[in-house]
Formats: structure tokens, C-alpha cells, sequence
């Protein structure tokens, strides 16, 4: 229950008690004509609205309040109608502590736009990488093999080492399954991935679909690239690399 100021009870009391002891059935007309603070204007339009209601409106009136006195303590098991905590009648804005009733301040998000403040930063770092290589590529000279020979093939004959997965499938499977199937089907799994979890955290552990299918990817792909680039010898056959050596030039 919200509590009731001070000066308003004071105020409240100070009322009773001066209707307490007015003299009953008497008009409160001549105290209120001698209050100096009452303008005169206000004053002849009392006087003129008292006697109009004397001539005719004085039971009419007198009913309707009577009619209103009688419904209240029915309505609101004796507290008059409207009436705030502990009965008083005091207006609401009265006991209502003063203050905004709207957040004003702003709830930080986490996120910004992808233009200019992603995607520039990333313009930024094609470049540097971009010069980086330049340069690099003036001062070092790539790693490259002896002139080719038509007439020798070299044995192992290996693609680079980023289809070097691809070429070690084919090894396992027929050529449609290793080349087309698999690759393709992991493909489609990759693009679906976004919409099958929809998961809008960007924390590891609450990405577990994702991080789980990325991570056997990735195992699936490099244990193949290992093998074919460690583990094959002459012919393309499985060989130990601490037997007969490393036949993969980086």
C-alpha cells in the first residue's frame, strides 16, 4: 500500500475538523465570502448559482447526493467510491512521487554493420596480405622442380597437396563415387549446415552441431591428405616414411 504523506493527513484532518465544527445544516457561504484570496467575479457566480438552485434545483440536488451516499458504502463495503488507501478521497497525482516514467537510457548491443566496419577492415587485410606476397615473391624465389622431361614420368607421380585427398580416394572407390559423390555430398552438407542449426550464439560450447560436423570435416579431409602425402611410395603404394623415406617434395 503506498504511503500517505504527512502534510496531506494534516491537511485532511484540519478539514474534518473544521466540518466538525461548523454548525449543522449552516452555509459555509459567509466564510468563504471573507477569504480575501477568493476573486470577486468568483464570488457573484457562487452567490448566482446558489440562488438559482434555491428557486427550484434544491431537492433535485439534494436526492442525486443522497442517491450517491447511499450506493457508495454498497459499492466499496463502506469506503466511498474512488476513495484511496485507508478511505481518504485524496486525488491520485497527490501521493504519486515525482519522477520519469519512461527508460531513457539505451540497452547496449553487441553487434555493428558489415558496411563500413567489417567489411573495410577486411579490405584492409586482402591488401596487406596482397602486398605482403608481392614483395616476398621479388626477394624469394619459388621452390620449383628441375626442368620437366617428357620422356620420364616421375614416380610417384602426386597432385598438390590440397587434392591430394581427392586422388587418395581414388585409391578406395571407383571414380564416380571418390571424384563426384563424396565430395558433392559433403558440399551440400557444409551448405545446409547454417539452416539446420540455427543457433544465433556465436560461443563454442553452444554450438555443438556445428563445431562437431566442422571438426570431422576437417579430421576426414587431413588424415587423407596425410596419408597420401607421407604414407605413398612409388606407384602410388603404402609405404612407412621412417622405412623408405618421404616421397613428397613441399
Amino acid at each position: 500500500m503506498t504511503e500517505i504523506p504527512e502534510h496531506l493527513l494534516k491537511r485532511a484532518q484540519a478539514a474534518r475538523d473544521k466540518a466538525a465544527s461548523a454548525p449543522e445544516g449552516g452555509d459555509a457561504a459567509p466564510a468563504a465570502a471573507s477569504d480575501p484570496r477568493i476573486p470577486a467575479h468568483l464570488l457573484e457566480r457562487s452567490k448566482a448559482a446558489r440562488s438559482k438552485t434555491d428557486d427550484g434545483g434544491a431537492v433535485a440536488v439534494q436526492e442525486k447526493v443522497a442517491a450517491t451516499v447511499a450506493a457508495a458504502p454498497a459499492a466499496g463495503g463502506g469506503v466511498p467510491l474512488a476513495a484511496g488507501p485507508g478511505g481518504h478521497t485524496q486525488r491520485l497525482l497527490t501521493v504519486v512521487k515525482s519522477g520519469s516514467i519512461q527508460d531513457v537510457k539505451a540497452t547496449p548491443v553487441d553487434k555493428v554493420h558489415t558496411w563500413p566496419h567489417l567489411l573495410a577492415g577486411e579490405f584492409v587485410a586482402a591488401l596487406a596480405c596482397l602486398s605482403f606476397t608481392f614483395f616476398f615473391s621479388i626477394f624469394v624465389n619459388a621452390p620449383l622442380l628441375q626442368q620437366a622431361n617428357i620422356n620420364k614420368t616421375p614416380n610417384p607421380s602426386k597432385a598438390p597437396w590440397y587434392f591430394l585427398g581427392l586422388q587418395e580416394l581414388l585409391t578406395m572407390f571407383h571414380p564416380m563415387i571418390a571424384g563426384v559423390t563424396i565430395p558433392g555430398v559433403g558440399l551440400i552438407i557444409l551448405i545446409l549446415a547454417p539452416f539446420i542449426d540455427k543457433n544465433p550464439s556465436n560461443k563454442p560450447e553452444d554450438r555443438k552441431f556445428a563445431t562437431s560436423l566442422m571438426t570431422v570435416h576437417l579430421m576426414f579431409w587431413a588424415v587423407l591428405v596425410i596419408i597420401g602425402s607421407f604414407f605413398r611410395g612409388p606407384g602410388f603404394n603404402f609405404t612407412l616414411p621412417w622405412r623408405d623415406g618421404i616421397f613428397f617434395e613441399l
